[in-house]
């Protein structure tokens, strides 16, 4: 009898896993799918990417709303942000 539950445990476990890693990727398509990249909305440090000269990459800006600096965004709402500086832009932009 112990064995028997020791497999329907198993059995359970193993489709949860199985349901939550499909779940999981179907997430990640339609969010990436459903982002753009913003420039001058990231704060220091939390851009995902293009922080520009003497920057490798994420998490590399050096000031708050550095405008050549992109965090994604939902597609649709970059130029909606405001910021201290203005709104979010498309294309990289001058900031202070």
């Amino acid at each position: 009898m112990k064995t028997q539950t020791k497999i329907a445990t198993f059995a359970a476990s193993a489709l949860a896993l199985a349901l939550a890693a499909a779940a999981s990727n179907a997430t990640v398509t339609t969010t990436s799918a459903s982002m753009e990249h913003c420039y001058g909305v990231a704060l220091a440090g939390e851009n995902d990417c293009a922080a520009g000269p003497g920057t490798t990459c994420a998490g590399t800006s050096t000031v708050d709303y550095q405008g050549n600096s992109w965090s994604n965004v939902p597609t649709g709402t970059c130029e909606s942000i405001e910021t201290p500086y203005g709104h979010g832009s498309l294309t990289a932009v001058e900031r202070p």
